[in-house]
């Protein structure tokens, strides 16, 4: 495998020399100087009630992203973003520490460079991203930073984005490494493809390939019987999704979506599924209902569906119950409503969750969500999860229930 990060830190070194030889100082100066600061605060209480583990969890965290974002010179532009993660307790599992007595909190201590990346804009409609990056595409089911998490996932590697065409945007990219939200780093091989073209102000159609060659993508859970030695994959798929405007103020909200994956470079042969998102609701000004069939099928039981670069967090209810898809698939019917009251944003969700194979009941889950700003650029959030199991024998979780208390400010 090819490593991006060092064509991305080529690229920095170069743009850097570039602009330290360069004869209009003062421009320089300019865009050095006029540039943005970057300050995001987010301290979190996390609480986790957990069947089968002797202690509940407690995490307190705070993540820190600072750093500076450049004014353009000729074209030219560079982002710095540092992270801090750290913890004022003990008591839960980050996943790294070994404390199997607590549930996990998937928020270990990290302090590291969160963003480094030199932008392009010189040719027309066009942005050229190198170097370390978050990336959200469409509704980040299949590539996302996972922006939940106190570590976020970021990716090394070289992106391109063309807004030439009239309500079309193409998006590629090439990744070399990344990083996801237990801090640890993976190489990977991997080509992001994505065109979407807009029918209206609030309706788009997008199709995406996405080429993952990387050994180690899957997790073993994802699959029956055997190991696997390699877990490349690929994802192509299309995506017809908006709010089309009815008599005012209704509009109708619909989304349909299908994917297939399979292996991919010297992917596993049993990786061979498909994706399929169907739903529809109505809006009625800031307040809207909708219903969701989502379903990561099956290959007879022997592998399902996964979404290795996705947010997952946001899909399957939020007490991250599956974030790998067992290998009977999953089939989640879910009902969400959402509403402004005020000044405070609500968002509630069910979930009632079964196999695509082997009839299997996998359970249920309960969301609910408010933001509230509290003042100019912090905004608090109460989220609370309830899932239910369903046939724990058949390798359901058991019952968990999440409480998330959260400050989020943006300088």
């Amino acid at each position: 495998m090819r490593s991006a990060s060092r064509v991305a830190i080529g690229i920095l070194s170069l743009a850097l020399s570039v602009l330290a030889n360069a004869q209009d100082a003062g421009s320089l100066s300019e865009a050095l100087t006029g540039g943005k600061p970057i300050l995001n605060l987010r301290p979190r209480l996390e609480i986790v009630d957990q069947d089968g583990r002797p202690e509940n969890g407690h995490a307190l965290t705070l993540r820190t992203l600072a750093g500076w974002r450049t004014g353009p010179w000729r074209g030219f532009g560079a982002t710095l973003e540092a992270i801090d993660v750290g913890r004022a307790n003990d008591s839960y599992n980050d996943g790294l520490n070994g404390k199997n007595q607590y549930p996990v909190i998937a928020d270990p201590d990290n302090t590291d460079v969160n963003q480094l990346y030199v932008d392009y804009t010189g040719a027309p409609a066009t942005v050229v991203r190198a170097g370390r990056q978050s990336i959200k595409l469409d509704n980040v089911r299949f590539v996302g930073n996972v922006e939940f998490r106190q570590v976020m996932q970021v990716f090394n590697g070289i992106t391109a984005e063309n807004r030439s065409l009239p309500r079309t945007r193409v998006y590629l990219g090439y990744l070399g490494r990344l990083k996801t939200v237990n801090t640890r780093q993976h190489k990977t091989d991997t080509v992001l493809a994505n065109l979407r073209y807009a029918l209206s102000e609030t309706e788009s159609v997008a199709g995406f390939g996405y080429f993952q060659d990387q050994a180690d993508a899957i997790a073993r859970a994802a699959f029956s019987g055997a190991a696997p030695t390699d877990t490349s994959n690929r994802i192509l798929g299309a995506r017809l999704d908006g709010a089309r405007p009815l008599r005012a103020p209704w509009k109708l909200l619909y989304t349909l979506e299908y994917a297939d994956q399979a292996g991919y470079a010297d992917g596993d042969g049993r990786i061979d599924a498909h994706y399929l998102r169907i739903g529809a609701g109505a809006q009625w000004n800031q307040v809207y209902a909708r219903i969701d069939r989502e379903l990561l099928a099956s290959d007879d039981g022997r592998y399902a569906f996964q979404t290795p670069l996705g947010t997952n967090h946001l899909f399957q209810g939020w007490a991250d119950q599956f974030l790998t898809t067992p290998p009977q698939g999953i089939d989640d019917l879910f009902f969400s409503a959402g509403a402004k009251a005020g000044k405070a944003q609500l968002l509630a969700e069910y979930h009632r969750f079964d196999s695509d194979v082997g009839g299997l009941d996998f359970g249920s889950e309960f969301d609910f969500s408010v933001a509230y700003p509290l003042r100019a650029k912090l905004l608090g959030k109460f989220e609370y999860a309830d899932y239910q199991a369903g046939d724990v024998a058949a390798g359901s979780p058991r019952d968990i229930r999440k409480i998330w208390l959260t400050l989020i400010y943006n300088y």
